[in-house]
């Protein structure tokens, strides 16, 4: 489970920025609290703020960590692979942000492991190069003292008392500015968790037509030959929509070899009165429905191995009540019992309610006059005179009244 996820530098956030999953001591909601390796952590945060006030910067700083961790084992050499992907934008208002390093960093507990291993790593990047990387780890038992596995500074020498003198040498060897150690020595077989644990999360834009139906053209594992999973599938859309009863799956074919088989999908509708069977392409279900399948397996696969679902504009093309049902699925333990987690940002302000949620499940973004966003829990806010808001308030409208910032200034759109 992720514990927390630090950034610096990092498009508009300027200064150390830190979304915490920890629970705080409030007392609202305990079933949603889940502890694990001596922390007390959440399945859910959901991060609100005005149009470009900067929260779609949160999901995509953790896609570029998750990204850079996973890929950057091909980066730098002879190959000019991902040139554009492996540099890091930083902070632009000022002249000293654009030249100063972007810092990545995760806390996490391994959830596999019995002894609740915690680990601690991160990176510096300077436009595509590793400045500096770290991993520390902790068993549960250890009072909070950290083991180092390595250390890594531009200009200094590898420190790694957690890895073999031999393997050190194969990694200084093939180590290019550009590469991480977690990536490189994942593919050489060391230290292979960290990646792993990077390689399990689901990392999606709700709001890119282009992702959605890229996403809604992938078919669930073992889709097309096992019945089971097409039940899985109907029985996942009945939850909101109940008139899809089965999937006829056809191979299309062509006159030439392909090495990729193509499927033609069309879902059977119950027809009403009588009864009887509807066929109908599944690229022309409504954009809701194409939406939801494209998120089964991303669902299926973070229930499976207890890991983190990260969503841009989650309320995109979904009623509020859908995506309340999605929320509801990581906080109920029959449904989520290896503990996954959902980070999202979203406009839907009916999610935004202590009658659902806890405080400090609630994010709030908002950027000042100088283009710098800010990250704030709403269980830490405070107002002008120094009091956090209580538990009894009334969450979306003092929100929406602009009492905890994070909206928009308002003026009257004036096109002629």
């Amino acid at each position: 489970m992720l514990i927390q996820f630090n950034f610096k530098n990092y498009k508009s956030f300027r200064g150390e920025t830190s979304l915490d999953m920890t629970a705080t001591k409030i007392t609202e909601y305990p079933s949603h609290v889940v502890e694990m390796g001596g922390d007390k952590l959440l399945s859910l945060a959901a991060i609100y703020g005005a149009n470009a006030s900067g929260k779609s910067n949160i999901y995509e700083a953790f896609a570029f960590m998750t990204e850079y961790v996973i890929n950057s084992f091909s980066y730098g050499g002879d190959t000019e692979e991902s040139s554009e992907r492996q540099r890091v934008v930083p902070f632009l208002f000022d002249k000293e942000s654009r030249d100063e390093e972007s810092e990545f960093e995760v806390f996490f507990v391994d959830p596999t492991d019995s002894m609740e291993k915690t680990y601690q790593y991160g990176f510096c990047l300077q436009g595509s190069e590793v400045t500096e990387e770290w991993l520390y780890t902790k068993a549960k038992t250890s009072r909070g003292k950290y083991r180092t596995v390595f250390y890594r500074k531009k200009g200094e020498d590898l420190m790694a008392p957690g890895i073999s003198a031999k393997v050190v040498q194969n990694l200084e060897v093939s180590l290019e500015p550009e590469t991480l150690i977690v990536s490189l020595g994942a593919k050489l077989k060391i230290e292979k968790f960290v990646r792993d644990w990077f390689t399990y999360h689901e990392v999606m834009n709700f709001g890119s037509p282009v992702e959605d139906f890229f996403r809604s053209t992938m078919l669930p594992a073992n889709f097309v030959t096992d019945k089971k999973v097409q039940k899985n599938v109907v029985e996942y859309l009945s939850s909101f929509d109940e008139s899809i009863i089965g999937f006829d799956v056809e191979e299309i074919k062509f006159p030439e070899k392909r090495t990729e088989k193509v499927y033609k999908i069309n879902s059977l509708h119950k027809l009403p009165g009588k009864g009887g069977v509807q066929s109908i392409p599944l690229q022309s279900e409504s954009s809701g429905t194409l939406k939801m399948f494209a998120l089964y397996p991303a669902l299926t696969s973070v229930f499976e191995h207890g890991s983190l679902l990260v969503i841009d504009e989650m309320n995109a093309r979904l009623h509020p009540l859908l995506v309340r049902n999605i929320m509801l699925s990581f906080l109920t333990p029959e449904i989520n019992p290896n503990h996954a987690q959902l980070i999202m940002t979203t406009h839907d302000i009916w999610q935004f309610s202590n009658d659902f949620l806890r405080r400090d499940e609630l994010w709030i973004t908002d950027k000042d006059d100088e283009g710098e966003t800010r990250l704030s829990s709403v269980a830490d806010f405070k107002d002008a005179e120094g009091n956090k808001i209580r538990r009894n308030e009334a969450l979306a409208k003092n929100y929406l009244v602009g009492n905890y910032g994070g909206i928009p200034a308002l003026k009257p759109i004036r096109m002629i």
